[in-house]
């Protein structure tokens, strides 16, 4: 699984507004609802019942907030770089300022758990990371995180 495949320029938000976890992940599920045609509210709760399991926060300002949802048609993904960092009850206790949201259908099993590992890869590469902080161009931003692919054969 390629990240274009899930995330699109569109997707990338470079300069997300919140103050806390719950507000980003409302802005977060108004965003993918915006973009999916899902029910907002529906996101939401859906991520506030993973966080309850325990924080998706990877520490080093990173959270990686998901979720399976009926109705999702293919895996979706959704970039939000953050104006201010805010408390993720990351196990670093570090506040988050990267977030990738991943959305899965429901019956999306190992589709849902390649894409999480994919991403997760990625959001630890610290040069990767360094880059996405240090720009609030949403073309930059897609264009950094689009070419991290493995390198293919010429």
């Amino acid at each position: 699984m390629q990240l274009p495949d899930i995330l699109n320029a569109d997707s990338v938000l470079p300069a997300v507004q919140a103050g806390s976890k719950k507000q980003l992940l409302q802005v977060l599920s108004a965003e993918a609802a915006a973009r999916t045609g899902l029910d907002e509210r529906g996101i939401f709760e859906t991520l506030m019942q993973r966080e309850k399991l325990g924080s998706t926060a990877l520490g080093n300002g990173i959270a990686i907030p998901h979720g399976r949802f009926a109705g999702l048609k293919k895996v979706r993904g959704l970039f939000a770089r953050l104006a201010k960092p805010v408390d993720f009850d990351a196990p670093d206790h570090l506040p988050v300022d990267l977030a990738f949201l991943l959305m899965a259908p429901e019956g999306a099993g190992a589709d849902h758990l390649k894409a999480l590992a994919r991403v997760s890869r990625l959001m630890r590469d610290k040069s990767l990371v360094e880059k996405l902080r240090a720009t609030r161009e949403r073309d930059v931003l897609y264009a950094l995180l689009a070419e991290q692919q493995p390198s293919k054969a010429a």
